[in-house]
């Protein structure tokens, strides 16, 4: 079979590899993301009677995109998760698919008020930073006996080279 061939500028682009090679007809990645996103207003709205309920369906969000949630936990007004992504998924695609149908869930079920900010956090993470990531959101409760959400966000931002003005971050 002769390869099909079209000029795109001064090169033609064909439908199979050169002589030799083979074409590669899936997309590989190992994209990590660390998500921490807050409740409206940083209110307390995330109960004990509905938490791991709601850390387990976030998780499930991410596993119908075809990802995987390494880890959920998070605090009364905050939710931190590690998830391993596909490259054909971006991190505004995921943060909007997984709190829109959350918010929703937790408003059916638990808290007709509770409600997401409208923003979130997005770190990428190494694979050989995994182990530590796990263990920093593992310990959200602990963390969070010493410092408000804010505190940690902001020393994420810092820590990440990230610059913002303070007061249009909390609106």
């Amino acid at each position: 079979m002769q390869p099909t061939a079209q000029a795109v500028g001064e090169r033609a682009v064909t439908d199979q590899a050169p002589k030799g090679r083979k074409r590669m007809p899936h997309t590989c990645g190992n994209i990590l993301l660390h998500f921490i996103f807050s409740t409206h207003g940083r209110r307390r709205l995330i109960k004990p009677e509905f938490r791991f309920d709601l850390f387990a369906y976030l998780g499930g969000i991410v596993r119908e995109m075809n990802g995987t949630a390494l880890i959920v936990n998070g605090a009364d007004d905050h939710v931190h998760m590690l998830v391993r992504i596909r490259p054909t998924h971006s991190a505004a695609e995921i943060a909007r698919v997984v709190k829109t149908n959350s918010s929703r869930w937790v408003r059916v079920k638990w808290s007709p008020s509770f409600a997401w900010q409208a923003g979130y956090g997005v770190f990428s993470v190494s694979e050989s930073n995994v182990s530590a990531v796990v263990k920093y959101i593992t310990h959200q409760e602990e963390h969070h006996r010493k410092r408000s959400f804010q505190e940690e966000f902001l020393e994420f931002l810092k820590k990440n080279g990230v610059s913002c003005d303070e007061k249009h971050l909390w609106d």
